[in-house]
């Protein structure tokens, strides 16, 4: 064989083969990549500094020539924006800073008329305590007052109340929060203007399943479930009526206002969760069994690897086609051997059901971008990995052209994370506007996302550069190289080929799909050193080759042809 060098460079080798026959039509989850949307960080029509619904219409063609054929919505409805969007006062209405419903039904008709299909976020664990819900709750409407989790607080022994017990926030401090309208304590997981709701009651359930209907009724073609092992808390009833404290984590560097500073055994997790999730995929399907389409649920969830499939289904109940594995966000970076990345994705495979797809996330809104993660130069590599593993590939919105996180200083800072440091040096850790800064289109101001005078978040440094704009033009660009990866991930090799991976050593991760006489490798050097490797300790690696795709920074061209001998013993 051939000595390769790798210098901090991805590529692929393509083996000359027989032509597979056509495969069937995929169902959706199979069929599609899909592309995550911030509303408010992606165009702006209006020019208030805020992205909107129109925004999103008039880059639907970006979307489809970028090869995506599902785009995913962040929260678009109506909300006082504590939490800019997750705090929903309105589960029917859009947003009025994002447009009108009209809007959202002209953004469905266009992106039919493309081919492209919309999955909106469920945001089912908690409301905003300006929906109608909990001003009902609040005057004593007994209906409502139950929508929601109440709590008797605790008198110490100077007559001084305090809260129930000892939860904690996502984003700090207590997990309850006292009304003197009702005399008790609601829960709220996360910011204070989100009340938990009650799971436990029968009418909470089918409100839920009715916002389902609604929007499914609007043509979407599923939902993204936002928090969803927060949905259950523990029975009172099994501790005597009191909901009791969570025990330390262990971790001795958290702050004890901080939510990683308990384990939340009691609030995260609960068996009943899983089956509200299979009631959940049971409403989607009763709209497959009316004309055929799959109407997909994807899940959020942070947690173990056994916890997390299990939201597939058990037994006789199936639940969501796509748990989302966090791991390429949670468990590597950019100091990962090619050891680590290989342990991490064979590990999904491993645990996901056989009938199941895999899936893969390197970046969302709330977690530090790619490119920041695991450096620009890995931005190639990453995306051939996460497009080209078997199973479903999720992209948030700049991963396409290696945007990374941008500065956003204290005065700026809008996200509770952030905010609720209460910290002007350390916010930054907390605060998840870095990952949300406005999309970058061209070198015009506000990098073309607005013509306002000031954005709702500023504009990442470095956008003059880098921009779509500026990578169309380009010869080589991380644009060019996702979209050749976009089309490539539907011939039949990675539709249906099988898989084999190896850490060449611990700087080279390569992994091989083949079908039918046909295969493909690609390879990934996480490191600025050149390595030769033997490609031929992967089966099928012999005969003719060539490059058919490299990254931007690969001394090699496509096209390049390489002959392999067949490996022995």
């Amino acid at each position: 064989m051939k000595a390769l060098y790798f210098c901090r460079s991805s590529r692929f080798w393509r083996r000359f083969g027989n032509r597979a026959e056509d495969f069937g039509k995929c169902r959706l989850v199979g069929e599609y990549h899909f592309y995550q949307i911030y509303p408010r960080s992606f165009a702006d029509s209006d020019g208030d500094g805020i992205g909107d619904l129109n925004g999103i219409t008039s880059k639907l063609k970006y979307i489809k020539e970028l090869g995506v054929g599902a785009i995913w919505l962040s929260p678009m409805f109506q909300s006082p924006m504590y939490d800019f969007g997750y705090d929903i006062s309105d589960f029917y209405a859009v947003h009025d800073e994002y447009g009108t419903m009209d809007d959202f039904e002209n953004l469905m008709k266009r992106a039919e008329e493309l081919g492209i299909k919309v999955v909106l976020d469920l945001v089912p664990n908690h409301t905003s305590n300006r929906r109608l819900w909990f001003q009902e709750a609040l005057k004593g409407n007994q209906k409502y007052y139950d929508y929601f989790v109440w709590e008797d607080g605790v008198l110490d022994d100077e007559g001084n109340m305090h809260p129930p017990n000892n939860w904690l926030s996502h984003f700090r401090k207590s997990a309850w929060e006292y009304r003197e309208e009702v005399g008790k304590y609601y829960l709220h997981q996360f910011v204070i203007g989100q009340p938990d709701l009650n799971y436990r009651n029968p009418d909470v359930v089918e409100e839920m399943k009715n916002i389902i209907r609604f929007w499914l009724d609007k043509g979407v073609a599923g939902f993204r479930v936002d928090a969803v092992n927060c949905l259950f808390e523990v029975d009172k009833d099994l501790f005597g009526g009191k909901y009791p404290d969570e025990p330390r984590s262990g971790n001795i560097d958290e702050d004890p206002e901080n939510h990683d500073y308990l384990d939340h055994i009691y609030t995260k997790n609960q068996n009943e969760t899983y089956y509200m999730v299979y009631d959940w995929r049971d409403v989607l399907d009763e709209y497959k069994a009316r004309d055929g389409l799959t109407r997909v649920m994807m899940t959020e969830v942070y947690a173990t690897i056994q916890e997390v499939v299990r939201y597939f289904g058990e037994g006789d109940r199936i639940g969501a086609q796509m748990p989302f594995n966090f791991d390429l966000i949670t468990d590597v970076d950019a100091s990962s051997s090619a050891n680590d990345i290989k342990y991490t994705i064979d590990r999904f495979l491993s645990y996901k059901p056989l009938d199941e797809h895999a899936n893969w996330v390197v970046g969302n809104h709330d977690n530090s971008r790619m490119a920041t993660r695991y450096g620009s130069a890995l931005v190639d590599g990453i995306n051939m990995i996460v497009l080209l593993l078997p199973g479903i590939g999720v992209t948030y919105m700049g991963e396409e052209i290696g945007m990374v996180d941008g500065y956003v200083s204290w005065e700026d800072t809008v996200d509770p994370g952030g905010c609720n440091t209460d910290d002007p040096v350390n916010y930054w850790k907390a605060s998840r506007d870095p990952e949300r800064t406005p999309f970058q289109w061209s070198s015009e101001k506000n990098a073309g996302f607005s013509t306002a005078d000031k954005t709702w978040l500023p504009v990442a440094e470095g956008y003059e550069t880098l921009n779509v704009e500026y990578q169309k033009k380009a010869d080589r660009s991380h644009y060019h190289v996702y979209r050749s990866l976009a089309k490539l991930r539907q011939d039949k090799v990675f539709r249906l080929g099988k898989y084999e991976s190896l850490a060449l050593n611990s700087d080279v991760f390569a992994f091989q799909r083949w079908y039918q006489g046909e295969a493909y490798v690609v390879v990934v050097n996480l490191r600025d050193t050149e390595h030769t490797v033997d490609l031929t300790y992967l089966q099928n690696v012999y005969g003719k080759s060539k490059i058919v795709i490299t990254s931007v920074q690969s001394p090699k061209n496509k096209g390049w042809r390489y002959q392999f001998r067949r490996r022995h013993g």
